[in-house]
């Protein structure tokens, strides 16, 4: 494998990679453009795009309203990522990272600011005290593998993700260094199903919600289509794992809020109430 790529003494941007991104990347932070965010009626407002990121939190929200948790209403505002609505002044003064998903909790006195996909699930699972055990060990060994997949998702979805699926050239070497990686977590993952019928222990988390996010909907071939190259049938606990998750309701309807598709009952742009998916879904059956 050879490259004519010469590294230059300092780099700059390049005027057009060809990816899908070079229009909306860039090597600085901040607001590109004025733009107030919409506000709905709900305590939370959720500003995000159906991405694996995005789906950890519109699952969470729909498990804790599954569990007749009322202050989990919410309104879910979608933020089209390829078109740099994430780079509003609204949103960055939401994240100033300029990454979706954002979350502004409206229920307090002066409105609270919650950015980073681990970090909304955290919060919300504190917040309203569901799917995050109390006891120090199993709270320990929750928040080990929600920290495991925040550390472990950037080499699936930037690195294996973008080369395999998303890159405007195919990179024999990208794609074999971060097809090894994500085997490995991969491999991690199902040793760690093997005895247990969730990640943590026996109990259903946000860790599981987390990481299904990412390599359940890889190992059900719901992202990159890549199902076949990585092997995903080879990781049995992984795959009863992510089936199981799958079938739950509350998954069902977050896994769609703030999604574009042109496939009848598979998204819904915004969610503004518990009708709005009902009538997705059921355009779906």
């Amino acid at each position: 494998m050879t490259s004519e790529y010469q590294v230059p003494t300092v780099w700059t941007l390049p005027e057009d990679d060809g990816s899908t991104w070079a229009k909306t990347n860039r090597p600085i932070s901040g607001a590109t453009h004025d733009k107030e965010l919409p506000r709905g009626e709900h305590p939370l407002q959720l500003y995000s795009m159906g991405t694996p990121n995005g789906q950890k939190v519109t699952i969470l929200l729909e498990e804790l309203l599954a569990l007749g948790v009322t202050g989990a209403e919410y309104d879910a505002h979608l933020i089209r990522i390829g078109d740099g609505e994430q780079f509003s002044s609204g949103f960055v003064e939401i994240n100033p990272n300029s990454k979706i998903p954002a979350l502004q909790d409206c229920s307090t006195d002066v409105p609270i600011r919650v950015f980073e996909s681990g970090n909304i699930l955290l919060y919300l699972a504190e917040k309203f005290g569901h799917f995050l055990p109390a006891g120090i060990a199993e709270r320990t060994e929750t928040l080990n593998w929600l920290f495991w997949l925040q550390g472990a998702a950037p080499y699936l979805g930037g690195g294996f993700g973008h080369f395999y699926a998303y890159a405007p050239v195919k990179i024999e070497y990208a794609i074999n260094r971060f097809t090894m990686e994500a085997k490995r977590q991969l491999d991690v993952l199902d040793k760690q199903l093997a005895d247990k019928p969730y990640v943590a222990g026996n109990d259903y988390s946000i860790a599981d919600i987390a990481i299904w996010a990412w390599y359940g909907n890889l190992v059900l071939g719901w992202a990159y289509d890549a199902a076949e190259f990585i092997d995903a049938a080879s990781y049995t606990h992984v795959q009863r794992w992510a089936k199981n998750i799958a079938a739950r309701p509350a998954v069902q309807r977050g896994r769609i809020v703030n999604r574009i598709s042109d496939e009848p009952g598979e998204a819904l742009a915004e969610r503004h109430s518990a009708a709005d998916i009902d009538a997705v879904l059921a355009n779906k059956a």
